[in-house]
């Protein structure tokens, strides 16, 4: 490391800690030439991740269009704001679990449908019908059989 006094690179590290909740070391370094002391903090390099959208192109991932999607969705709907932004939370989690970099705007469509299926029925169908962009009534009705059927089987 370079001193940024001296700029002699012949140092030592005198002490070393975690920090930022474990995501960050923080080291106290003294050059060993001029004798003076400076923190360098050393962080895992984030490689930003990338949605490929339908027609091939590639953008950066943001999150904010997940939240307002769901926003959207979830108008009128008895929905609170807090479970909304736990929810975009959950999928953001999930996403930078994912060894890849990439991932198609089909893939992240799908994980927000999954989980709004699970926090109010109508939003799940909101935003599958736009998501999905059904041609037809029929199209629509698929989408609603399987929740049909497992609100029957719950309600016996």
């Amino acid at each position: 490391m370079q001193c940024p006094f001296c700029k002699s690179d012949n140092d030592k590290v005198i002490d070393s800690r975690a920090a930022d909740g474990g995501t960050v070391i923080r080291r106290r370094r003294q050059c060993l030439e001029c004798d003076r002391r400076y923190t360098t903090y050393e962080r895992i390099e984030e490689i930003p991740l990338r949605v490929i959208k339908k027609d091939g192109t590639r953008v950066p991932f943001e999150r904010r269009k997940i939240y307002e999607g769901m926003v959207k969705a979830c108008e009128k709907r008895p929905v609170a704001t807090d479970t909304i932004e736990s929810v975009v939370q959950q999928i953001e989690r999930e996403l930078s679990d994912i060894a890849e970099r990439e991932i198609t705007s089909r893939e992240i469509g799908e994980m927000v449908m999954r989980k709004l299926r699970d926090v109010d029925q109508v939003a799940y169908v909101r935003f599958a019908s736009v998501y999905r962009e059904f041609k037809d009534i029929n199209q629509f009705l698929e989408e609603l059989r399987p929740l049909l059927e497992r609100r029957a089987v719950e309600d016996e």
